[in-house]
């Protein structure tokens, strides 16, 4: 098998306080999907071969933010490494869990995709996973909280609750301003109160036209 690129720099970031969400699990994905078809190889570590511990070891790397090769455990010491790698004793809900025994051991990822190297052939998806009844231990990896809000840092806040009580007043807030008092009102100007001015007088009539005395006829003698 010709050796792959499988995005290591993008794979040791999937972890987040080491623990596992969507992303981290779409990524571990598609690492097992590039690597299925590693021929099996006792103490293997590359592409080019691998074997059940080599397999568990790199999707624990990737999942806690390791470089997925030169750093393999064994079943021997499988316990130690994935406590180091931030593993938990037991197994949980959507998390992912590896399983093993003193001479095997496999993995199921969060999404419950079996995975496995050694039964029956190379790496491959599928087999009994880590839940299979030989295994007498058992570690996981936390699943990360979902936080809707958080993943969406523009979307808006929920509707306020028209009949939550109000919140209670800080005791270390300001007291609100007094009412204005009388010393606190503007002076009042007496000339805001003076009469108005007295309406204009009516402007005189315009004299009449001069009119010629009317002459005076004498009675007739």
């Amino acid at each position: 098998m010709a050796a792959t690129d499988f995005g290591i720099e993008q794979m040791s970031s999937v972890a987040s306080d080491v623990m596992i969400d969507a992303i981290a699990t779409t990524a571990l994905l598609t690492l097992v999907n590039q690597v299925s078809g590693t021929p099996y190889r006792t103490g293997g570590d590359s592409p080019s071969g691998t074997d059940c511990s080599g397999l568990a070891s790199w999707v624990a790397n990737a999942a806690s933010g390791r470089p997925i090769y030169g750093d393999r455990f064994h079943t021997g010491n499988e316990r130690q490494a994935l406590l180091a790698r931030g593993f938990q004793p037991g197994t949980a809900p959507g998390a992912l869990v590896i399983g093993w025994n003193s001479g095997h051991t496999a993995v199921t990822l969060p999404d419950g995709t079996p995975v496995s190297a050694g039964e029956g052939g190379g790496v491959k998806i599928g087999g009994g996973g880590a839940f299979q009844s030989q295994f007498t231990n058992h570690m996981y990896l936390p699943v990360a909280p979902e936080n809707p809000q958080a993943a969406d840092p523009m979307a808006p806040p929920p509707p306020a609750d028209p009949f939550a009580a109000p919140p209670p007043a800080d005791p270390m807030a300001p007291p609100p301003p007094a009412p204005p008092g009388p010393a606190d009102l503007p002076a009042v100007q007496m000339a805001d109160f003076a009469a108005p001015p007295p309406d204009a007088a009516p402007a005189p009539e315009p004299p009449a036209p001069d009119v010629p005395p009317v002459p005076v006829q004498p009675p007739p003698i």
